[in-house]
């Protein structure tokens, strides 16, 4: 799973890779508010950083690397919590099914004066088309079953 693996995040304050990490310095490591986190922990029951006298968390390396696969999928892959709840719990393989594949960028060509800036869509789909996409609906509809 995503939280048995060293994160690839790189903390600048002189402590070993493998120490235990404040919620501040998890918070400042990604940018995520410390609430955020906090609420995190209720959503995701993997996500159990230790907590010491007082409630202060402590997160371990796997602690911060599930964190950096959380923030993945919810802030860069545009997953739901509750899907990224599930990608986790079925060991990311919806998150590899479900990730968006790269899509070359097309050569741009210089519009014509009299072209729209914005073209009317075809009427339908071309049934090429319309197969892929039902091909990518039943890949997501059978990863979010498993």
């Amino acid at each position: 799973m995503a939280g048995d693996a060293p994160s690839s995040v790189r903390f600048d304050d002189g402590k070993a890779p493998d120490a235990m990490r404040t919620i501040g310095e998890v918070s400042a490591a990604f940018d995520i508010k410390q609430h955020v986190l906090r609420y995190w922990e209720a959503q995701f029951p993997m996500l159990q950083p230790l907590k010491r006298s007082g409630g202060r968390r402590l997160y371990r390396p796997a602690d911060v690397a599930l964190v950096e696969r959380i923030d993945q999928l919810v802030n860069q892959q545009g997953f739901t919590l509750k899907g990224a709840r599930k990608a986790l719990e079925a060991g990311d393989a919806v998150a590899s099914v479900s990730a968006p594949a790269p899509v070359a960028a097309p050569a741009s060509a210089p519009a014509a004066p009299d072209m729209p800036l914005f073209a009317a869509a075809p009427a339908a789909p071309s049934p090429e088309v319309l197969g892929q996409l039902r091909a990518i609906r039943n890949r997501l509809a059978a990863a979010l079953d498993a």
